[in-house]
């Protein structure tokens, strides 16, 4: 009786162990859950961000405002009839805020010019 008692406690100590620090394993599982939680926090901001894109491109092929803004946006630009202003700081001022406008003409219809808006010849 005694040697069944033991392989009893064996066994059941043997199937403890596996049930926490085995295969399949109760922290294997949580650490399974994190894993599933960040990776559909990691799908939906991919979705999110697929569907901005896809907007994106809809409005480029869609018409010339999308077009017209990103060109004036990230190169620059500026449209025919339009005066551009740049706004510089004055260096050597302390404590002072001043900020300088230089009014600059439109661009000449007479001469080409790349994005930067630098007279090419």
């Amino acid at each position: 009786m005694k040697v069944l008692l033991a392989i009893l406690l064996a066994l059941l100590i043997a199937l403890q162990l596996r049930l926490w620090f085995g295969d399949g394993s109760l922290q294997e599982l949580s650490r399974l859950r994190d894993e599933a939680v960040h990776s559909r926090s990691e799908v939906l901001r991919l979705t999110m961000r697929n569907q901005a894109l896809a907007a994106e491109v809809a409005d480029l092929k869609s018409g010339l405002d999308a077009i017209e803004e990103r060109a004036r946006g990230e190169l620059g630009m500026i449209d025919e009839g339009e005066t551009f202003y740049q706004f510089i700081r004055e260096q050597g001022s302390k404590g002072r805020r001043s900020n300088a406008i230089e009014p600059s003409p439109g661009p000449d219809p007479n001469q080409a010019s790349d994005a930067t808006g630098t007279t090419v010849e």
